[in-house]
């Protein structure tokens, strides 16, 4: 009696020659899925694709296939499928390049991996001038058109009824769909954070009785000069004045109160016109801030530098003349309006 292992199976050539095809072809058509899964797709510059929240698997590759990125929706299907990974795609704007393909496109939308983009609000910005650039920003939805300040500050339940100058000047970064409402909340956080951090660092006996009063101050040491190295003398000059008496008499909060009136020159008039924000004709600080303030200037109106300056003039190359006397201060306007002048 023979034993099972000495039994042989024979397969006729033919089937295995059959099998043999089979394999071979199946071997190709994943080859060949896995080449076109893994080729970049049909994109000729950055694009922005979005998945509307909901989308389903099917009507996101449709959407590739109408929009001419992919040729084959199935391509997607099936992989997603494959891999578990088709209930997972999550919504928003994803960026395709010329060098992304099905697979990646996949891990993206999974990982949530949306575009991002960013702005940046510039120190000595009004609260305007800000508001512009966010609404000229791709991918952001406004609200806040013909909105005033003061209708703002109540829509942000700010602490202030005035929001100018409430934002902290950076680079925000942000998805399609982000409102400017949520740019400016994230704006009023940070500055919130800056000023008291740096209003608990601040030197003592200084003439503002809340952190607003020095926020007011910071920004129109913003708006005074561009030199970092001068603000804590800017700062000073301004601090001594109020500590005696006297009145600010700095042209930027003139020009803020003039508003859309201001055509790019100060006259005598505009001098003497009284408004909330004139310096040269209210006593102490106006009542809001005037600009978007950095740290270094919030820093030097916390911490003025010490000396015997009570005045300043722009030398014309962006720097300042302080002097300690109205004479000495008499005499640098002559001269350095005179070296503006020629």
């Amino acid at each position: 009696m023979k034993s099972f292992a000495s039994i042989k199976v024979f397969f006729p050539r033919s089937l295995l020659n059959g099998i043999a095809i089979v394999f071979a072809l199946l071997l190709v058509a994943v080859g060949y899925y896995w080449q076109q899964l893994n080729s970049p797709m049909n994109v000729t510059r950055a694009e922005i694709f979005e998945v509307p929240p909901g989308a389903s698997l099917n009507q996101i590759s449709n959407s590739l296939v109408s929009k001419g990125y992919l040729a084959n929706p199935g391509l997607l299907i099936n992989w997603a499928r494959f891999t578990g990974r088709a209930g997972e795609i999550k919504a928003g704007e994803y960026e395709l390049l010329e060098t992304t393909s099905p697979r990646q496109l996949l891990s993206k939308m999974v990982a949530g991996e949306i575009k991002q983009y960013q702005l940046t609000l510039v120190e000595g910005w009004t609260l305007q001038q800000a508001l512009q650039l966010i609404w000229d920003s791709p991918g952001i939805s406004p609200s806040l058109q013909g909105v005033s300040a003061t209708e703002i500050a109540r829509s942000l339940k700010l602490e202030y009824a005035h929001a100018e100058g409430l934002f902290f000047p950076d680079t925000y970064y942000y998805s399609g769909g982000t409102s400017d409402t949520d740019i400016l909340e994230r704006a009023q956080i940070r500055l919130e954070d800056i000023l008291q951090r740096l209003w608990r660092e601040r030197a003592g006996a200084l003439p503002y009785k809340t952190p607003y009063e020095a926020l007011i101050m910071a920004s129109i040491i913003e708006k005074e000069s561009s030199e970092a190295s001068e603000r804590g003398h800017i700062a000073g000059v301004f601090v001594r004045r109020l500590e005696r008496g006297m009145r600010l008499q700095s042209d930027p909060t003139v020009i803020y109160g003039l508003a859309e009136r201001y055509d790019g020159n100060i006259t005598r008039s505009s001098l003497d016109e009284v408004t909330l924000y004139n310096t040269y004709r209210i006593n102490g600080l106006p009542p809001t801030p005037i600009a978007l303030a950095g740290r270094q200037s919030i820093e030097a109106s916390l911490n003025p530098l010490p000396s015997e300056y009570l005045y300043f003039v722009a030398k014309g190359d962006g720097s300042h003349y302080f002097s300690n006397t109205l004479e000495q201060h008499n005499e640098a306007v002559r001269r350095f309006q005179k070296n503006v002048s020629n």
